[in-house]
């Protein structure tokens, strides 16, 4: 990439908070340079796409964990012909065994590194860790005040098991791979359908349909009117309503749905869509 003149280098699973500060030092002509190490789960593959403005060029972490310091800021070099600066985390190492860090980068990179701190919200350092966390126990809000934006998993659109739209609501039912599925339960949500530039209002499920054939099941309930899904849809996560339970009835089950709407869409009514 002869145009590039910085880089922001790391794992950035999640384009959290403190990745974005990162990004924030590359300037007009600045490429972000992801580590892959097989554990990304909030932004997998090239769902970091969507949350930044700079190209992104992926690295396979067995393809560079060999080199010591000296050969990876040449492999760097190879890569970027420009390269002016770069920028790394307070918490950056790289070569073999992850022996150097942002000290021994600024003695072998002939540009400017930066080296940019631990970022905090209220207090609390964010990593994507600890977003992994919080979407484990339904912590939403929390994920998503680390994360700077919703944190939203797209998937596959699949056919249901045909009681919603008879019995109780009618709602869209994708499957999805590599992403880190929050915790079970009922949650107030955005969707997007297919290649729709907008988001819907919406209700979802995650988790195992234990009130009816027990299967695990991703659906969610559009609240301004049906929309019909051919391909594939992207689920944003607004709100915890409330955890997976148990209905003996399906009309218990119907009440419950009902009443999850509404606090959907009061949770909904400000936002701007």
């Amino acid at each position: 990439m002869q145009n590039i003149r910085a880089i922001a280098i790391g794992g950035f699973d999640g384009m959290h908070q403190g990745h974005q500060r990162l990004f924030s030092e590359l300037g007009e002509q600045g490429c972000i340079v992801v580590i892959e190490t097989g554990y990304a789960n909030l932004t997998p593959a090239k769902e970091r796409e969507h949350f930044t403005k700079y190209p992104i060029m992926y690295i396979e972490l067995d393809s560079i964990r060999h080199l010591d310091g000296a050969g990876f800021v040449a492999y760097l070099h190879e890569q970027f012909t420009s390269l002016e600066k770069i920028v790394v985390g307070y918490d950056f190492h790289f070569g073999k065994d992850r022996k150097y860090s942002h000290e021994d980068l600024k003695t072998l990179f002939q540009g400017e590194v930066v080296v940019v701190d631990e970022v905090s919200h209220n207090g609390d350092s964010i990593h994507s860790h600890k977003i992994r966390t919080k979407l484990t126990i339904g912590d939403i809000k929390g994920a998503n005040s680390f994360l700077g934006h919703n944190y939203t998993i797209r998937g596959k659109h699949i056919q249901g098991q045909g009681i919603g739209k008879k019995e109780l609501v009618a709602t869209i039912n994708i499957t999805t791979s590599g992403f880190l599925v929050p915790k079970e339960g009922v949650y107030a949500t955005l969707t997007r359908i297919d290649n729709e530039e907008h988001y819907h209002p919406s209700v979802s499920f995650v988790g195992h349909r234990i009130s009816t054939d027990g299967s695990f099941a991703i659906e969610t309930h559009i609240l301004d009117g049906e929309v019909k899904c051919k391909e594939s849809a992207a689920i944003s996560f607004v709100e915890f309503i409330r955890k997976n339970e148990k209905f003996e009835t399906l009309q218990e089950l119907k009440k419950a749905i009902q009443a999850d709407i509404a606090k959907a869409s009061r949770e909904l009514k400000f936002l701007q869509l």
